[in-house]
């Protein structure tokens, strides 16, 4: 292996916040349930070797860790001790360069020597719970992940023997091994299990440590309970080239919420741990042949192999940040962590990960915006920013729903704060027009007609809160955002950008806000262009130009529009164009086109994007050819490069040729920094560096590349 096969990714099922993070040498991975990042496990994949007792290990453990487990219980030793405790084999590392490792969407495979190991995972759309038969739902939302662990022992005299196991760290449940109808297990509490079919060949084991489970003092002790590793045994006679088949299984049953109880909707599906693990052995060969080749995904083969890794990197990490849940009241309730702030369906992501849900559930848009209007909505007043008087505001929407299953009250979130102008306010004008760009992408590419009746009154208040929040008197009007929320309470908005400067941290007069917005009042003008409601189209669309032509007069005499706008901000950012990637998955051409009728708006952005991306500028460039997202600031957004990366060739046009090439070399190299893989997919990246937004389900942008 190389530096660059030596990164941590997710090996998740979908929907159970779940994960076997693997990649990284040394204890740096393992299983992990509603965490943060990794869980620092030993993970133990051995093969004994062909000329000796010794077995040769991938590299996931720490070699030559002292055995201190028996001490805690024998303080002076007693006759026989260190007989007993001193292990008659060792476990040593398979030499970095004597591995490889094949690393694809639904499949990561590492070979060293005589041994490859293999986990297979699924990339499949959620049937939506309302239509779906059981079975199809048991199939796509199983929590469990497979592996394939192949012993070549065509070369060798003797039996050998592989094993798989790990060192659990959950502080309160212990390691065990079991049996039941047609299957041998190990692992930890009810939890997570390791499975695979009873069959010859193949055992458990327990011990203080891999050594002496697999050579025990006696044949009998195999099976130790005070042991803190466990796993499984596979052994290949002479001659023999054998592959065992393993479920690895999660499973945490009853409420597993607090503020508003919700169990996991796999728990609906299965009974228990084992339940979990037979239904997985049962679906191997049909994973395993899928893996090869998921369905849907057949355009990655044409992606450039920079982008091609990043956008697998980054899918993998968001599905170990999902969660599907069932509450009571309220019933399916999809939800996707925010990386290693566990924060639930924080709705700056959610808005992010709109095209890949479109393209794998689009159901899950629907039930993530019905939440949100009917528990995460809220009623304010608007402040102008300098009278400070109040009018009345209208609806708009949380930040998020909760954090690590700590569901919020209604009407608030986890992040917000009240007297803020800087990280942890408000952001009322950007959560309302997320809103608005879900469901008109959702309407519009489902076709779902029930749907639109019902949520035609909500985007009626969603068009008539964003109105006041430009200006309450309409004589004054400018077509983006100039009034912050009540909900500030002294303080001012911010954009999802929240630990950026006021280039992308601010939200009022915000350049990247204001093109949003712009494109807010497009997909309000075509939803209610398509229902025949001409008020309210009209509405829309004067909004829409009005916004245009401030956007346009904001760059007259210069080729760069200012960040923000009127206040002398005058910083060079990548996101002003972001904004355009709504009228283009709403269809809306013409509003895109230099001859329409907001063509002036095109050809600044246009203008603009060349001008920052101009390598002998320097504005939005790193010294490695990587995308600055603004100029004054190093802290650039992976989820949001890639996102502004298709809208600057599929929609306006520009294309870099060698320079994109430099930028995804670049991009890919950050993930890959030492320093950076521990986390998997990370987001905030400061001068090449993961500072933040790690282990991050946001990199999904990049699905935008398919199209």
């Amino acid at each position: 292996m190389t530096s660059q096969d030596l990164f941590n990714a997710h090996h998740s099922p979908i929907g159970a916040f779940a994960t076997l993070t693997l990649g990284m040498p040394g204890a740096k991975g393992g299983f992990g349930l509603e965490r943060g990042g990794p869980a620092e496990e030993e993970v133990f994949i051995a093969l004994e070797e062909a000329d000796g007792p010794d077995f040769r290990a991938l590299p996931f453990f720490t070699p030559g860790a002292d055995d201190s487990e028996a001490d805690r219980y024998e303080v002076e030793g007693s006759t026989g001790t260190e007989e007993n405790r001193r292990p008659s084999i060792r476990l040593k590392p398979f030499p970095l360069e004597a591995i490889s490792r094949t690393f694809t969407l639904c499949r990561d495979t590492w070979q060293a020597g005589d041994l490859t190991f293999t986990l297979h995972t699924q990339v499949v759309p959620v049937p939506d719970p309302a239509e779906a038969g059981l079975d199809a739902l048991r199939d796509a939302l199983v929590p469990a992940i497979w592996a394939e662990i192949t012993i070549d022992n065509r070369s060798c005299a003797k039996t050998r023997r592989a094993f798989f196991g790990f060192n659990g760290k959950d502080p309160y449940t212990f390691m065990r091994t079991w049996t039941g109808d047609g299957f041998v297990a190990a692992g930890q509490g009810g939890h997570l299990g390791l499975f695979a079919r009873s069959e010859a060949g193949v055992s458990p084991g327990q011990g203080f440590e891999p050594a002496k489970l697999l050579a025990p003092s006696h044949p009998k002790n195999a099976r130790f309970g005070l042991g803190a590793t466990a796993g499984l045994i596979f052994s290949a006679a002479p001659g023999e080239r054998r592959t065992f088949e393993v479920a690895i299984a999660f499973f945490r049953g009853g409420i597993v919420t607090s503020g508003m109880p919700a169990s996991y909707y796999y728990s609906k599906l299965f009974a228990n741990l084992d339940a979990v693990g037979l239904h997985a052995l049962g679906r191997f060969a049909a994973v395993a042949a899928a893996s090869e080749n998921p369905a849907g995904f057949e355009a990655l083969a044409r992606l450039p192999e920079d982008r091609r890794f990043q956008l697998i990197h980054a899918i993998r990490s968001y599905y170990g940040s999902t969660e599907f849940l069932f509450a009571n009241p309220g019933g399916a309730f999809w939800v996707v962590n925010e990386g290693e702030y566990r924060m639930m369906n924080t709705f700056d992501l959610t808005v992010d990960h709109l095209f890949f849900e479109m393209k794998m559930n689009p159901w899950v848009v629907r039930n993530q915006l019905d939440w949100f209007r009917f528990r995460y909505s809220y009623e304010d007043e608007v402040v102008d920013p300098s009278t400070k008087e109040r009018h009345p505001g209208g609806l708009s929407f949380t930040h998020d729903m909760g954090i690590a299953n700590a569901i919020t009250v209604p009407g608030y979130s986890s992040y917000e704060l009240f007297g803020l102008d800087g990280c942890f306010s408000h952001m009322t004008h950007e959560q309302l027009v997320n809103f608005i760009h879900c469901a008109t992408v959702y309407l519009k590419r489902s076709g779902d007609a029930v749907w639109a009746e019902s949520i035609a009154p909500t985007l009626a208040a969603c068009q008539a809160s964003l109105l006041v929040r430009d200006h309450p008197d309409p004589s004054a009007r400018n077509g983006i955002m100039g009034f912050d929320s009540s909900r500030c309470d002294g303080g001012a908005e911010i954009t999802t950008y929240d630990s950026l400067d006021a280039s992308l941290g601010q939200a009022r007069n915000n350049l990247y806000l204001a093109v949003k917005t712009w494109a807010a009042y497009l997909a309000l003008a075509d939803f209610w262009g398509s229902r025949r409601e001409a008020a309210l189209a009209s509405e829309a669309e004067a909004q829409a130009l009005r916004g245009a032509a401030t956007l346009v007069a904001s760059g007259a005499g210069r080729d760069t529009l200012p960040a923000v706008l009127f206040e002398n901000v005058d910083s060079a950012i990548i996101p002003a164009v972001e904004g355009l990637v709504f009228p283009w998955a709403l269809g809306l051409r013409d509003a895109l086109g230099g001859s329409g009728p907001h063509g002036a708006l095109i050809g600044a952005l246009r203008r603009h994007l060349n001008a920052v991306l101009d390598p002998a500028r320097g504005l939005c460039r790193f010294p490695d050819g990587g995308w600055k997202l603004s100029s004054t600031s190093n802290n650039s957004w992976l989820s949001k490069v890639y996102l502004c990366q298709f809208v600057a060739r599929k929609v306006l046009g520009v294309d870099g040729g060698a320079d994109d090439a430099a930028a995804d070399a670049a991009h890919r190299a950050w993930l890959l920094h030492p320093e950076n893989t521990f986390f998997a997919w990370s987001d905030q990246m400061v001068s090449g560096l993961a500072r933040g937004s790690k282990y991050y389900p946001r990199g999904v942008t990049a699905i935008l590349w398919l199209e």
